[in-house]
Protein backbone atom coordinates (compact mmCIF):
# COMPACT_ATOMS: atom_id res chain seq x y z
CA UNK A 1 0.00 0.00 0.00
CA UNK A 2 3.05 2.42 0.93
CA UNK A 3 4.53 2.05 -2.24
CA UNK A 4 1.51 2.47 -4.23
CA UNK A 5 1.18 5.72 -2.26
CA UNK A 6 4.85 6.70 -3.48
CA UNK A 7 3.83 6.30 -7.00
CA UNK A 8 0.84 7.91 -6.86
CA UNK A 9 2.90 11.24 -5.25
CA UNK A 10 5.59 10.79 -7.98
CA UNK A 11 3.30 10.61 -11.12
CA UNK A 12 0.55 12.98 -10.44
CA UNK A 13 2.30 15.64 -11.89
CA UNK A 14 3.64 14.20 -14.51
CA UNK A 15 1.53 11.41 -15.47
CA UNK A 16 -1.82 11.77 -13.33
CA UNK A 17 -3.94 8.88 -14.77
CA UNK A 18 -0.70 6.75 -14.08
CA UNK A 19 -0.90 8.01 -10.70
CA UNK A 20 -4.69 7.70 -10.63
CA UNK A 21 -4.38 3.96 -11.59
CA UNK A 22 -1.74 3.42 -8.72
CA UNK A 23 -4.19 4.85 -6.31
CA UNK A 24 -7.21 2.73 -7.11
CA UNK A 25 -4.29 0.21 -5.97
CA UNK A 26 -4.40 1.59 -2.83
CA UNK A 27 -7.55 1.68 -2.30
CA UNK A 28 -8.79 -1.83 -3.03
CA UNK A 29 -5.91 -2.55 -0.14
CA UNK A 30 -6.23 0.20 2.35
CA UNK A 31 -9.64 1.70 1.69
CA UNK A 32 -9.98 2.92 5.48
CA UNK A 33 -6.60 4.30 5.51
CA UNK A 34 -7.15 8.53 5.41
CA UNK A 35 -3.90 9.16 4.23
CA UNK A 36 -5.31 6.56 1.32
CA UNK A 37 -8.33 8.78 0.65
CA UNK A 38 -6.76 11.62 0.39
CA UNK A 39 -4.31 10.60 -1.90
CA UNK A 40 -7.23 9.08 -4.27
CA UNK A 41 -9.19 12.15 -3.96
CA UNK A 42 -6.13 14.01 -5.25
CA UNK A 43 -5.01 11.52 -8.24
CA UNK A 44 -8.79 11.73 -9.49
CA UNK A 45 -8.84 15.63 -8.68
CA UNK A 46 -5.66 15.55 -11.14
CA UNK A 47 -7.76 13.60 -14.15
CA UNK A 48 -10.91 15.95 -13.77
CA UNK A 49 -13.28 12.80 -11.87
CA UNK A 50 -14.94 15.13 -9.96
CA UNK A 51 -17.70 13.84 -8.23
CA UNK A 52 -14.84 10.66 -7.88
CA UNK A 53 -12.47 13.63 -5.80
CA UNK A 54 -14.99 14.59 -4.25
CA UNK A 55 -16.15 11.79 -2.53
CA UNK A 56 -12.83 10.75 -1.92
CA UNK A 57 -12.37 14.36 -0.03
CA UNK A 58 -15.42 13.80 1.79
CA UNK A 59 -14.20 10.75 3.00
CA UNK A 60 -10.76 11.95 4.23
CA UNK A 61 -12.58 14.78 5.74
CA UNK A 62 -14.73 12.28 8.11
CA UNK A 63 -11.58 9.86 9.09
CA UNK A 64 -10.04 13.34 10.39
CA UNK A 65 -12.32 15.84 11.09
CA UNK A 66 -9.72 17.89 9.56
CA UNK A 67 -10.86 20.97 7.33
CA UNK A 68 -7.82 21.31 5.35
CA UNK A 69 -9.35 19.74 2.36
CA UNK A 70 -12.24 22.38 1.86
CA UNK A 71 -11.11 24.11 -0.82
CA UNK A 72 -10.26 22.26 -2.96
CA UNK A 73 -13.64 20.35 -2.36
CA UNK A 74 -15.06 23.42 -3.18
CA UNK A 75 -13.00 23.63 -6.66
CA UNK A 76 -14.68 20.08 -7.03
CA UNK A 77 -17.76 21.35 -7.04
CA UNK A 78 -16.73 24.01 -9.68
CA UNK A 79 -15.73 20.84 -11.72
CA UNK A 80 -19.28 19.47 -11.50
CA UNK A 81 -20.40 23.33 -13.10
CA UNK A 82 -22.06 23.99 -9.45
CA UNK A 83 -20.16 27.58 -8.93
CA UNK A 84 -23.31 27.85 -6.36
CA UNK A 85 -22.18 25.46 -3.85
CA UNK A 86 -18.38 26.27 -3.74
CA UNK A 87 -19.27 30.06 -3.26
CA UNK A 88 -21.32 28.55 -0.45
CA UNK A 89 -18.85 26.41 1.17
CA UNK A 90 -16.40 29.91 1.14
CA UNK A 91 -19.08 31.22 3.76
CA UNK A 92 -18.83 28.13 5.92
CA UNK A 93 -17.59 28.32 9.29
CA UNK A 94 -14.64 25.58 8.46
CA UNK A 95 -12.60 28.73 6.25
CA UNK A 96 -11.93 30.09 9.29
CA UNK A 97 -10.40 27.35 10.69
CA UNK A 98 -8.64 27.12 7.59
CA UNK A 99 -4.50 28.46 7.94
CA UNK A 100 -3.33 31.27 6.09
CA UNK A 101 -2.65 29.01 3.02
CA UNK A 102 -5.86 27.43 3.24
CA UNK A 103 -7.40 30.66 3.18
CA UNK A 104 -6.12 31.97 0.22
CA UNK A 105 -6.41 29.03 -1.71
CA UNK A 106 -10.73 29.42 -0.47
CA UNK A 107 -10.18 32.84 -1.84
CA UNK A 108 -8.59 31.80 -5.18
CA UNK A 109 -11.80 29.46 -5.47
CA UNK A 110 -14.14 31.75 -4.36
CA UNK A 111 -12.81 34.19 -7.40
CA UNK A 112 -13.04 31.46 -9.94
CA UNK A 113 -16.62 30.22 -9.04
CA UNK A 114 -16.96 34.28 -9.41
CA UNK A 115 -16.15 33.85 -12.66
CA UNK A 116 -18.10 30.59 -13.50
CA UNK A 117 -20.91 32.70 -12.88
CA UNK A 118 -19.48 35.64 -15.48
CA UNK A 119 -19.14 38.20 -12.23
CA UNK A 120 -16.10 39.38 -13.24
CA UNK A 121 -16.07 42.63 -10.95
CA UNK A 122 -16.91 40.10 -8.23
CA UNK A 123 -13.93 38.46 -8.38
CA UNK A 124 -11.58 40.91 -8.54
CA UNK A 125 -13.11 42.41 -5.34
CA UNK A 126 -12.82 38.45 -3.73
CA UNK A 127 -9.35 38.33 -4.45
CA UNK A 128 -8.34 41.77 -3.35
CA UNK A 129 -6.93 41.04 0.16
CA UNK A 130 -3.39 41.64 2.41
CA UNK A 131 -2.21 38.67 1.21
CA UNK A 132 -2.54 40.54 -2.43
CA UNK A 133 -0.91 43.63 -1.68
CA UNK A 134 1.53 42.25 0.63
CA UNK A 135 5.33 42.75 -0.90
CA UNK A 136 6.46 39.69 0.45
CA UNK A 137 6.63 36.38 -1.00
CA UNK A 138 4.88 33.39 -0.05
CA UNK A 139 3.83 30.01 -1.61
CA UNK A 140 1.01 31.61 -2.90
CA UNK A 141 1.97 34.79 -3.92
CA UNK A 142 2.67 34.25 -7.60
CA UNK A 143 -1.21 32.10 -8.12
CA UNK A 144 -2.79 34.76 -6.52
CA UNK A 145 -1.23 37.26 -8.57
CA UNK A 146 -1.87 35.83 -11.70
CA UNK A 147 -5.32 35.40 -10.76
CA UNK A 148 -5.70 39.17 -10.14
CA UNK A 149 -4.37 40.01 -13.28
CA UNK A 150 -6.21 37.48 -15.13
CA UNK A 151 -9.39 38.94 -14.22
CA UNK A 152 -8.38 42.22 -14.61
CA UNK A 153 -7.82 41.52 -17.91
CA UNK A 154 -11.23 39.45 -18.52
CA UNK A 155 -12.38 42.88 -16.99
CA UNK A 156 -10.28 44.68 -20.06
CA UNK A 157 -8.34 46.47 -17.58
CA UNK A 158 -5.02 46.00 -19.31
CA UNK A 159 -2.81 48.56 -18.27
CA UNK A 160 -3.95 46.84 -14.77
CA UNK A 161 -3.57 43.72 -15.88
CA UNK A 162 -0.26 43.90 -17.14
CA UNK A 163 1.17 45.15 -13.83
CA UNK A 164 -0.01 42.21 -12.09
CA UNK A 165 1.17 39.75 -14.62
CA UNK A 166 4.77 41.52 -14.19
CA UNK A 167 4.32 41.35 -10.14
CA UNK A 168 2.92 37.62 -10.78
CA UNK A 169 6.32 36.81 -12.57
CA UNK A 170 8.56 38.35 -10.58
CA UNK A 171 7.34 36.27 -7.54
CA UNK A 172 6.67 32.90 -9.63
CA UNK A 173 10.74 31.63 -8.99
CA UNK A 174 9.72 28.09 -10.12
CA UNK A 175 7.59 28.56 -13.02
CA UNK A 176 3.92 27.72 -11.59
CA UNK A 177 2.44 30.17 -14.01
CA UNK A 178 2.77 31.02 -17.62
CA UNK A 179 3.12 34.82 -16.29
CA UNK A 180 5.80 35.34 -19.07
CA UNK A 181 3.71 34.66 -21.91
CA UNK A 182 0.75 36.17 -20.69
CA UNK A 183 3.04 39.75 -20.41
CA UNK A 184 4.29 38.98 -24.03
CA UNK A 185 0.64 38.62 -25.15
CA UNK A 186 -0.29 42.01 -24.19
CA UNK A 187 3.12 43.28 -25.59
CA UNK A 188 1.73 42.07 -28.88
CA UNK A 189 5.35 40.34 -29.01
CA UNK A 190 5.22 37.26 -31.28
CA UNK A 191 7.86 34.30 -31.05
CA UNK A 192 8.75 32.80 -34.36
CA UNK A 193 10.55 30.03 -35.54
CA UNK A 194 14.23 31.23 -35.88
CA UNK A 195 14.98 27.79 -38.67
CA UNK A 196 15.58 28.73 -42.32
CA UNK A 197 13.40 28.02 -44.88
CA UNK A 198 16.77 26.24 -46.12
CA UNK A 199 16.80 24.27 -43.25
CA UNK A 200 15.26 20.66 -42.43
CA UNK A 201 11.87 20.89 -41.37
CA UNK A 202 10.74 19.72 -38.44
CA UNK A 203 9.69 15.91 -38.20
CA UNK A 204 6.07 16.47 -37.20
CA UNK A 205 5.52 18.76 -40.80
CA UNK A 206 6.57 15.61 -42.87
CA UNK A 207 3.54 14.15 -45.34
CA UNK A 208 2.53 11.24 -44.36
CA UNK A 209 3.75 9.12 -47.04
CA UNK A 210 7.75 10.13 -46.13
CA UNK A 211 7.40 9.26 -42.41
CA UNK A 212 5.77 6.16 -43.06
CA UNK A 213 8.86 5.57 -45.40
CA UNK A 214 11.24 6.86 -42.64
CA UNK A 215 9.41 4.57 -40.17
CA UNK A 216 9.76 1.54 -42.27
CA UNK A 217 13.33 1.98 -42.72
CA UNK A 218 13.71 2.41 -38.57
CA UNK A 219 11.86 -0.58 -38.23
CA UNK A 220 14.07 -2.88 -40.17
CA UNK A 221 17.05 -1.78 -37.57
CA UNK A 222 14.77 -2.26 -34.53
CA UNK A 223 13.72 -5.42 -34.85
CA UNK A 224 17.26 -6.06 -33.79
CA UNK A 225 16.90 -4.79 -30.67
CA UNK A 226 13.60 -6.09 -29.66
CA UNK A 227 14.90 -8.71 -27.74
CA UNK A 228 16.31 -5.89 -25.11
CA UNK A 229 13.31 -4.15 -24.15
CA UNK A 230 11.79 -4.02 -21.02
CA UNK A 231 8.17 -3.89 -19.78
CA UNK A 232 7.28 -0.86 -17.97
CA UNK A 233 6.49 -0.66 -13.88
CA UNK A 234 3.00 -1.82 -13.31
CA UNK A 235 0.78 -0.56 -10.53
CA UNK A 236 0.56 -3.07 -8.10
Amino acid sequence: MAKNLVMVANLIDEDPEQAYAYSKVALRLASRVAAVREAAGFAAYATQKYSEALAEFRAAKRMTGSVELWPVMADCERGLGRPERAMAMAGEPEVQKLDKAGQVEMRLVAAGARRDMGQIDAAIVTLQSPELASNSVQPWTARLRYAYADALLAAGRDGEAREWFAKALEADKDGATDASDRLAEIDGVEFVDAMGEDEAPDASTEPAAAADEAESDVDGEADSDADGDVEGDKAE
